[in-house]
């Protein structure tokens, strides 16, 4: 009898240890972020790319030839306050149909957050000049003179002008900058996406929409006549970009 009961005492810690490792693999999630694209509700992948068939708020017609963007620090907040950061970004690639899925490699607790975020574009900690080979790689980077680090966004297209003629527009984020002095003047134009509050039981996926006729709309109307190319260097188009994009992205779901 002495020795049964020593034995049962040793299987019985060995069971809740069990118990505690099992519930700790449950209890963390994978985090996925689709990205899906569309024109006031009318859904867009490459395949509709090269054919002049939107309308912007302004009355131009357009096309679209080439779509990618940047996400990066996507950011988890808990009720309490605790924020965990999972690393790592995404350049969204729509134009060769690569990216559209975002997996970190880190996990995050099961639980309710009080919100799920990611930033457009990279913040000034992460925008740091010519450290990324793979964006390095895929001309992303911005030219010295306009302050170095990294593009946010280029989206580009045919628009039919004032003259009916069909002209090439080259609608490209960066971060804002006055080159028109001694200095250069700087202004943020990385924008936070938030997802809103959410529950995350399981493995998640969180699907994510961009109606790109928002940039061309909301709050400023964006006229193709004026506003090209030449995009990067121009101050104020890069803060009328930085007002618009942040209406471009909303959640239109998440799996469990």
């Amino acid at each position: 009898m002495q020795r049964i009961v020593p034995i049962f005492i040793f299987s019985l810690i060995t069971l809740l240890s069990c118990g505690t490792d099992n519930d700790d693999i449950v209890s963390q999630a994978n985090v996925t972020f689709n990205f899906s694209h569309n024109w006031d509700a009318s859904p867009i992948t490459n395949t509709n790319f090269n054919t002049i068939q939107y309308t912007n708020a302004n009355g131009e017609q357009l096309s679209i030839t080439k779509l990618r963007y940047l996400i990066s620090n996507i950011t988890c907040q808990k009720e309490n306050g605790e924020i965990i950061t999972l690393d790592g970004y995404n350049l969204v690639d729509v134009t060769n149909n690569t990216n559209l899925s975002f997996t970190p490699l880190s996990t995050i607790p099961t639980g309710t957050y009080s919100s799920v975020s990611f930033t457009f574009g990279f913040n000034n900690d992460d925008n740091i000049d010519g450290i990324y080979q793979d964006l390095n790689s895929t001309s992303w980077n911005v030219p010295t003179i306009l302050g170095g680090g990294y593009h946010f966004m280029q989206l580009e297209g045919k628009f039919v002008d004032n003259t009916t003629t069909e002209t090439g527009y080259a609608y490209h984020a960066i971060k804002a900058v006055d080159n028109s002095g001694a200095t250069l003047v700087f202004n943020d134009t990385f924008f936070e996406v938030d997802l809103g509050k959410i529950t995350i039981t399981n493995n998640a996926t969180f699907n994510i929409e961009m109606n790109i006729a928002e940039w061309f709309v909301n709050p400023n109307t964006w006229d193709l006549n004026v506003l090209n190319n030449m995009l990067m260097p121009n101050f104020n188009a890069q803060i009328m970009m930085f007002e618009n994009g942040k209406n471009a992205f909303s959640l239109k779901s998440v799996n469990q």
